[in-house]
C-alpha cells in the first residue's frame, strides 16, 4: 500500500510536467483582468520538486490558474544572477502575492525591496536569516512557513543510529550555498560528540562536480553511515546522490522524502504537505485582505520518516523492526 502512495506520487509529477507548458513561466506572462496574480518563486528548479502540492492547494482554495487566477510560476535555476533578475522583476511587476519556495528566493525577494506581500516556506531559520523580526511578528510584508532544518540534525543523527546500531563513525556531506546548512551541520556535530560518535564533515566547495570525491572521502574516512544536507542545485540529482551512496556502500539519511523515493536510505524532517498546503492558506488569507505583518510566522506539526526497503535490501542491511513501524513511507 505504501508503496503504490510513492507510484502515483511520481505519476502525479508526470503529469504536472505535461500541462507545465500551459503555465507562464516568465515575469512577461500576460495577465488577464479578474484574475488574481499569484507568483512563485522557487530558487532552484520548481518541476524537480512537489510544487504540484502547492498549485493543488491553491486550486482548493479557488486559485485555479487561467480560470480564477493567473499563476506564475518562476525559477531560479541555482544561478543567483537569474534570481535577482527575477526577484527584481517581482518587483516593478507587483503581484498580489508572491510565494517564495527556499530562503534565497525569499531573501532576493527582500533585497529586490518588494514592498507586495510574500510567503516562503521551506525556510530554516528566518530570523537569524533577517528575514523577519520574529516569528510571532515577522512585521513588513513577509511571513511564511518555516522548515526547522537545524533543529533536525540531532534527530536525522539519532534515527540513522537507531537504524544501523554500532555505528560509531558517520560522515556528513553538505553544501554551503545555502547559509542555513552550516548551522544543520553544527547541530548534527553537536548531537555526534553528545551520543560518542565521530563525524567527518565533507564540504562540497564545487558543488556537483564535487560529489563523487566527496563519497569517496566519506568511505575512506571510516564512516560507516552518512548525513545528506542538500541544496537547490543537489536536490535535482538526487539519484545520482543515492547511486554514489550505494556504490560507497553508506547507508544515507536525507531532509526530503523525494531523496528516498529516489533512492537514498532514509529521511526525516516536516511533512511537504503540509508546509505546501499552509503556505497556500497564508496566500488566501492575504488575498482576502489580511496583512502579513499580523499573520505570525507557522513552524511545522507533522514530520515524516520515510524508509527505502530496495535501497536497504541492496546494501545488505535488515533494518529494526521498531524502526519500519514508525515509519510514514516505506518503499518495497
Amino acid at each position: 500500500m505504501l508503496g503504490s502512495g510513492i507510484i502515483m506520487r511520481r505519476r502525479d509529477f508526470v503529469t504536472l510536467l505535461g500541462c507545465a507548458a500551459a503555465w507562464p513561466f516568465t515575469a512577461q506572462a500576460q495577465q488577464t483582468a479578474g484574475l488574481r496574480r499569484i507568483s512563485i518563486l522557487h530558487s532552484g528548479f520548481p518541476l524537480r520538486t512537489r510544487v504540484r502540492l502547492l498549485i493543488e492547494a491553491l486550486r482548493a482554495l479557488g486559485y485555479d490558474d487561467g480560470k480564477t487566477s493567473t499563476i506564475e510560476l518562476l525559477g531560479g535555476e541555482g544561478d543567483a544572477v537569474r534570481l535577482k533578475a527575477l526577484a527584481v522583476a517581482l518587483a516593478a511587476q507587483r503581484p498580489e502575492v508572491t510565494i517564495a519556495l527556499t530562503s534565497p528566493a525569499v531573501r532576493a525577494l527582500k533585497d529586490a525591496g518588494v514592498e507586495t506581500p510574500v510567503v516562503f516556506a521551506f525556510v530554516s531559520d528566518p530570523v537569524a536569516l533577517g528575514i523577519v523580526n520574529s516569528l510571532a511578528h515577522p512585521g513588513a510584508n513577509i511571513t511564511g512557513i518555516t522548515y526547522s532544518q537545524a533543529a533536525l540534525g540531532g534527530k536525522r543523527l539519532d534515527l540513522l543510529l537507531e537504524a544501523l546500531p554500532g555505528t560509531k563513525r558517520v560522515a556528513v556531506i553538505w553544501s554551503r550555498s545555502l547559509s542555513e546548512n552550516a548551522t544543520i551541520v553544527e547541530t548534527i556535530r553537536q548531537a555526534a560528540k553528545a551520543r560518542g560518535v565521530e563525524l567527518f564533515a565533507r564540504d562540497l566547495a564545487a558543488g556537483a562536480t564535487d560529489l563523487a570525491p566527496a563519497f569517496d572521502e566519506a568511505k575512506s574516512s571510516g564512516a560507516q553511515a552518512l548525513v545528506f544536507v542538500t541544496d537547490n542545485l543537489l536536490f535535482g540529482r538526487r539519484k545520482e546522490i543515492a547511486a554514489l551512496a550505494l556504490k560507497s556502500g553508506l547507508p544515507s539519511m536525507h531532509s526530503f522524502s523525494d531523496e528516498v523515493d529516489d533512492g537514498g536510505l532514509m529521511s526525516y524532517g516536516p511533512e511537504l504537505k503540509e508546509s505546501y498546503g499552509r503556505a497556500a492558506v497564508l496566500a488566501d488569507r492575504i488575498l482576502k485582505g489580511a496583512l502579513p505583518a499580523d499573520l505570525p510566522v507557522e513552524e511545522p506539526t507533522r514530520f515524516e520518516l520515510a524508509i527505502n526497503l530496495k535501497t536497504a535490501k541492496a546494501l545488505g542491511l535488515t533494518l529494526p523492526t521498531s524502526l519500519l513501524a514508525t515509519a510514514d513511507v516505506v518503499i518495497e
